[in-house]
């Protein structure tokens, strides 16, 4: 089974730059919504040593359509060298919120 829909998540290094992401997303109809969940601890390995950072994590909903699209922008607005872009699929939920979800990002 092949979602229609999907959770993209990002994580930011501040809540304005998650804020910036997210009114993006949606201002560019790339997402119907987003929020902006934190601060989170993230624990990660990168160039070789573990590391433990404060972040900020933003869900943005749209269609499975939109996430080329939408990866590629999030990664020209990010401030990461390799930002975290992840779709999950939305296996369920409520037809006239998925109705309206698809209605605001046709583009």
């Amino acid at each position: 089974m092949v979602a229609e829909h999907v959770i993209v998540t990002s994580t930011t290094d501040s809540e304005t730059a998650a804020r910036e992401l997210a009114a993006k997303a949606v201002e560019e109809r790339l997402g119907a919504c987003a929020q902006v969940v934190g601060p989170v601890t993230s624990v990660y390995r990168w160039e070789g040593e573990v590391r433990t950072d404060q972040e900020w994590r933003v869900e943005i909903k749209t269609t499975a359509a939109r996430v080329p699209a939408l990866a590629e922008r999030l990664g020209q607005l990010h401030g990461y060298d390799l930002p975290e872009v992840i779709a999950t699929p939305i296996v369920g939920g409520s037809a006239g919120y998925l109705a309206w979800l698809t209605a605001e990002t046709a583009g």
